[in-house]
């Protein structure tokens, strides 16, 4: 059995769940989420305060998803309730980024400004040195999503460190060419 898919789901207290079927809903404080479930073999139990998510058979790709619909509604009572935030930091010289309305603004040593549009339920901050992206949401997939967009206008390179990368992140610097020895 799977130890992820067979772990107990608790709900919080101001959370609701509705279950209809395939369906599952979750409404909180921040907002509300729904998922289908992809597989007609697996349901989810009500109890007191907890929910239990179960699968109708042992075959692999049924193993694999009881795992993933848990998880997925961990992650949904996670965001109605705390949300989910992903910050990105922008290194190089002239590299920032500002807020058009709710526009991303990236200047990012290209020729142009990257104009980019957030996704709907998605919201992004900049801190006022203009290096810090703040990505969050209630949608973790959404969150990382965007988060992995900016990123790619422009991924750390390896040689300066230039780029956007998230903080924390750990870019291995490699050493440039060597001038040749006369």
């Amino acid at each position: 059995m799977s130890r992820v898919g067979k772990s107990p789901i608790t709900t919080p207290k101001g959370v609701e769940v509705k279950i209809a079927g395939l369906e599952v809903a979750v409404k909180g404080p921040k907002g509300s989420l729904s998922l289908r479930v992809p597989d007609g073999r697996i349901t989810i139990e009500r109890g007191d305060g907890v929910l239990n998510v179960l699968r109708g058979g042992d075959d692999k790709k049924l193993r694999a998803l009881h795992g993933l619909v848990n998880r997925l509604i961990v992650n949904m009572i996670t965001g109605v309730t705390a949300g989910f935030e992903k910050r990105l930091e922008l290194r190089g010289v002239g590299y920032r980024a500002a807020l058009d309305g709710k526009t991303l603004v990236l200047q990012l040593g290209y020729s142009h400004p990257i104009r980019f549009e957030p996704p709907q339920g998605i919201a992004i901050e900049v801190d006022k040195n203009q290096t810090v992206i703040r990505v969050s949401g209630i949608d973790k997939q959404q969150v990382g999503q965007a988060a992995a967009n900016i990123r790619g206008f422009r991924p750390p390179e390896p040689y300066k460190g230039k780029g956007a990368r998230y903080v924390g992140e750990y870019v291995r610097q490699l050493e440039g060419k060597k001038a040749a020895k006369a």
